[in-house]
């Protein structure tokens, strides 16, 4: 009843066989048996069928509307266009939040109230907390470093944001990706080795420009070898950047395989992965070039 242009055909105990248009009927002979006219290639979708799916494969094929069946091929019913627009919004809104640590809400913004959103938040607010003590404890194991070179303290917050920022574009395309069935799990590899390209592009640029900038401010400070900083930010900076989009490719995959939402695998997660790895691969570097014991 939700559409007139499309006709499904089936047999007395409902078992599909085949479309047609009403544009087909209307340009048929008058003695043309319905079985002569019609696409027995039906596309169709199983009531046990993801909603998600069936909006993906509406969008695939273009069609306006797409018949259901049951296990037994039968007929039950049709999903068009429109609901598809429905779930695929639903879909995109429930991914954002969880890309942003934050529980999918049924409600809008103003009518889901204030306690519902801090419920919504704090779980996770409290998982990257603890989990970014981390990052806290591989700082206090290198005090030496910062006592030795006091101005390597400066770099850190440019590390962790250019790891997080290089996660976050990653994960975002892949994850859009999987959604649209662009992505599939076989191409796990192939994923990984075109971001390792992209990577060693970015943090080749990232890294020249920033030795430059070190050697013009630093140049002429005594108390610190230019030089020696600008090689060590710069490394840090392109091992950051390639490790943050290995891992921004790898656990949206992972958990995709581990049949959980990848959106879970986004930002958050991935820039406190990224912040606790970069730190340590700098003050790693650190101490070796500068001999700090």
């Amino acid at each position: 009843l939700e559409t007139i242009n499309i006709l499904y055909v089936t047999d007395p105990t409902r078992r599909l066989l085949g479309v047609l248009s009403v544009r087909d009927l209307l340009l048929a002979e008058e003695d043309d048996l319905i079985e002569d006219i019609m696409d027995p290639n039906v596309v169709w979708v199983s009531t046990m069928d993801d909603k998600e799916d069936a909006a993906q494969a509406l969008s695939k094929y273009g069609f306006l509307a797409m018949p259901v069946v049951d296990l037994e091929n039968r007929l039950v019913g049709i999903v068009t266009v429109d609901d598809a627009m429905d779930v695929i919004e639903e879909e995109t809104t429930e991914d954002f939040s969880k890309m942003a640590a934050v529980a999918p809400s049924d409600d809008s913004y103003f009518k889901t109230s204030v306690f519902t959103h801090a419920k919504n938040r704090i779980a996770w607010l409290l998982i990257l907390m603890l989990s970014a003590t981390l990052t806290g404890a591989i700082v206090n194991k290198y005090q030496s470093a910062f006592a030795a070179v006091p101005v390597l303290v400066s770099f850190l917050s440019m590390l962790s944001g250019t790891g997080g920022n290089c996660g976050s574009q990653t994960s975002t395309l892949v994850i859009r990706g999987m959604a649209l069935g662009e992505i599939r799990m076989k191409d796990f590899f192939k994923v990984m080795w075109k971001e390792f390209r992209v990577a060693l592009l970015c943090s080749v640029i990232l890294a020249i420009v920033n030795a430059i900038r070190i050697i013009l401010v630093y140049h002429g400070d005594t108390s610190v070898d230019c030089y020696k900083l600008a090689f060590t930010v710069s490394m840090a900076i392109m091992a950051t950047v390639v490790l943050s989009k290995l891992i921004a490719c790898m656990l949206p995959m992972a958990a995709k395989k581990l049949h959980l939402d990848p959106a879970i695998m986004a930002a958050p997660l991935i820039t406190t992965i990224v912040d606790t790895c970069s730190t340590l691969i700098f003050f790693t570097l650190a101490t070796i070039v500068f001999d700090i014991k």
